[in-house]
């Protein structure tokens, strides 16, 4: 996940943030740290529930999810479980920000 959070943090054009959907106690923690550890600088993260914002449509089995939109409608989404979430997939999404570039 870091890899594509670093493409997308420095992607011109297009604001992102992060939600990690969690009922831990530490998750503010694990967060920031990833931050940190990323040299995160442009992306927004935010915590929310594990079944998250239910206008997302977050997909239960997907442990990550992907959104890319504008304008309020989403142009692209991308659903993995962790075992599937590889290079490749990131590569998928990269290849989907023109969708939401101006």
């Amino acid at each position: 996940m870091a890899s594509l959070v670093k493409k997308i943090d420095s992607a011109k054009g297009i604001k992102s943030f992060v939600i990690m959907m969690s009922d831990e106690e530490n998750v503010k923690d694990v967060a920031t740290k990833f931050a940190e550890a990323n040299k995160v600088k442009n992306t927004v993260f935010a915590i929310d529930n594990v079944s998250g914002p239910k206008a997302y449509k977050i997909a239960k089995e997907a442990e990550i999810t992907v959104l890319l939109y504008t304008g309020g409608e989403v142009k692209a989404n991308h659903a993995y479980r962790k075992s599937d979430f590889n290079a490749a997939a990131v590569e998928a999404i990269i290849k989907d920000l023109p969708k939401i570039q101006k």
